[in-house]
């Protein structure tokens, strides 16, 4: 059985970094894209950045390129998300999520993570 579980999330103030981990298990990790979404109160889930299964090309969102970058250890089975320069706009709950190489399915998500910046 696939599990992917996320941590890191917190409340922190606008400026401030938190780092997230998704970790894997249940899959060959090293297989797998890997992918982070949000969902902001009241909105859709949106794509924030995703990985190849090498590590060897990425993808940010316009809106967190250059402050969030995603990463991964496949020693580890975990993918992470380093967030920088948090803007209050960034408040949601953030997904990890296993992608199917070559496609836009993701049929592994995990349970979300909160991630609150106050101003």
């Amino acid at each position: 059985q696939v599990h992917l579980v996320e941590s890191g999330g917190g409340l922190v103030q606008a400026g401030d970094s938190l780092r997230l981990s998704c970790a894997a298990s249940g899959l060959t990790f090293s297989s797998w894209n890997m992918a982070w979404f949000r969902q902001a109160p009241g909105k859709g889930r949106t794509s924030v950045a995703d990985i190849t299964w090498s590590g060897g090309s990425t993808y940010h969102a316009d809106s967190v390129k250059g402050r969030f970058t995603i990463s991964r250890d496949n020693a580890k089975n975990t993918v992470y998300l380093q967030m920088n320069s948090l803007e209050p706009e960034d408040t949601a709950v953030y997904y990890c999520a296993a992608q199917i190489t070559g496609t836009k399915t993701y049929p592994y998500w995990g349970q979300g993570t909160q991630v609150t910046v106050s101003s």
